[in-house]
């Protein structure tokens, strides 16, 4: 069981040896890097090369780390008994299974996604130390113990929004999806929108890139932005010969709203065409 990219997904050298890594030593792989830049992407990728069902535990900011092993709705039960119901007799007709829960019961060798654990609390990761690390769980309820058919693969996803927990770190097998370079953008373009324009995407990464680096940029444009860019672009029939324009009244990007997600950016760009203009004079 390899996972050596697929059609869809552009994997580099590094991240197709952090896979693989993860899953001989059956580690969960902790995967960071910028928003949009294919960290939840890779988990749903991961399931179809190797032919896995997929898992997904989207985490917030209230989510519990029970809730990943399953919840007892008693409120549920309680309101049956008065009303009479016979199901209150089997109490395991008030427990929901959690993700965890499903990896562990899944006949096949699932992928589970445990997406954005940086958005839960600080306690988040440690109270699921001892699950991820014996994949067994015990439910007080029934008195039964619930342990992983085979272990999954688990993929954890991270936007850096706070630190993890050292004991946590130390049981993951650790990699960072850095920004793609232009020689690999041009790959997951081509991927995206086969047979593209070269000229129009030549003159887009340009400008793209030089958005990116602009000083004092609050958000940068990921991946994900610049594909929805290029595809506006595109419907808009928007030429490379109009973005090569060093017009200054047009230094902010057309269809810039694909780009640029706060006022703060758009406002620190009108206010470089402000100055561009005004040195011209």
């Amino acid at each position: 069981m390899r996972f050596t990219g697929t059609e869809s997904y552009v994997a580099t050298d590094d991240l197709k040896i952090a896979v693989n890594a993860a899953i001989v030593l059956e580690r969960p792989l902790l995967v960071k890097g910028e928003p949009g830049t294919g960290k939840t992407v890779l988990a749903e990728e991961i399931a179809k090369a190797v032919g896995a069902p997929l898992l997904t535990w989207h985490i917030k900011s209230t989510t519990k780390a029970a809730q990943g092993l399953y919840e007892y709705d008693a409120v549920s039960r309680l309101r049956d008994s008065q009303l009479g119901d016979p199901r209150v007799s089997d109490i395991r007709n008030y427990i929901r299974r959690g993700k965890l829960w499903e990896a562990f019961a899944s006949e096949a060798r699932p992928v589970l996604l445990i997406d954005e654990i940086d958005k839960a609390d600080i306690e988040f990761p440690n109270d699921l130390l001892l699950e991820l690390d014996r994949m067994e769980f015990y439910v007080y309820e029934t008195g039964e113990t619930i342990k992983a058919a085979r272990r999954p693969i688990v993929v954890i996803t991270s936007n850096n929004e706070k630190d993890l927990p050292d004991a946590f770190l130390r049981r993951c097998f650790f990699h960072y999806i850095r920004f793609p370079d232009a020689g690999t953008m041009n790959r997951i373009v081509e991927v995206h929108y086969p047979g593209i324009k070269r000229r129009l995407v030549e003159e887009a990464l340009r400008i793209f890139f030089e958005v990116r680096e602009v000083p004092g940029l609050k958000k940068k444009p990921s991946t994900s932005e610049l594909l929805d860019w290029l595809k506006l672009l595109m419907s808009e029939e928007i030429g490379p010969e109009h973005l090569r324009e060093r017009d200054t009244r047009k230094l902010i990007p057309p269809l810039h709203g694909a780009l640029l997600k706060n006022e703060q950016d758009v406002s620190l760009f009108e206010k470089l065409a402000f100055l561009a203009r005004r040195e011209q004079r």
